[in-house]
C-alpha cells in the first residue's frame, strides 16, 4: 500500500544540478549513473582542485555537493569548507570509505550529511532526494 504523502516532484523548470568529486572514476560513474535516471544534472570532478575552479566559474551554482573525503592535494572537508564560503545555500555529502562520520567533528563547515563506502546505489539517491527536499 502506498502512503498518502506524494514525494515531490523535480522542478519541471530545471534539474537539480550536483557537483561529484572523487578520484575513483568508477565511483563516480555508478554515481552519474544512479543520479541522472533520477532527473538529476552531474557534473563529475575527479580532483578537487578542478572542481573548487570550476565552480568559483559557474554563472549557476549547484545545489548538492558530493565529495569523497580522501583526495590528493585537497580534501572533501576543505573542499565542502571553500565552496559553502562562496555559496553558503549549498547543500554537501561527504562519502568516504576510509573516513569515519567523526572526521567532520572538528571540521570549520561539516557536511550536511554523511556516507561511507560502500554504499548502494538506492543510498545514494535517497539521501540526495532529502538533501534537495530540505533545502
Amino acid at each position: 500500500m502506498r502512503p498518502a504523502t506524494q514525494k515531490k516532484p523535480q522542478s519541471a523548470k530545471q534539474p537539480a544540478f550536483i557537483y561529484l568529486v572523487d578520484d575513483e572514476e568508477l565511483v563516480l560513474d555508478v554515481a552519474e549513473a544512479t543520479l541522472e535516471p533520477e532527473g538529476f544534472r552531474i557534473k563529475k570532478f575527479g580532483d578537487p582542485e578542478e572542481a573548487w575552479k570550476s565552480f568559483q566559474k559557474e554563472r549557476t551554482k549547484p545545489a548538492l555537493l558530493i565529495t569523497d573525503y580522501a583526495m590528493g592535494k585537497m580534501n572533501g572537508l576543505e573542499l565542502i569548507e571553500k565552496c559553502k564560503e562562496e555559496h553558503p545555500q549549498l547543500k554537501t555529502l561527504l562519502i568516504s570509505g576510509v573516513a569515519s562520520a567523526e572526521v567532520q567533528l572538528n571540521a570549520a563547515i561539516p557536511a550536511d550529511r554523511y556516507l561511507a563506502k560502500p554504499y548502494p546505489p538506492q543510498t545514494l539517491a535517497e539521501t540526495v532526494r532529502e538533501l534537495l527536499e530540505a533545502a
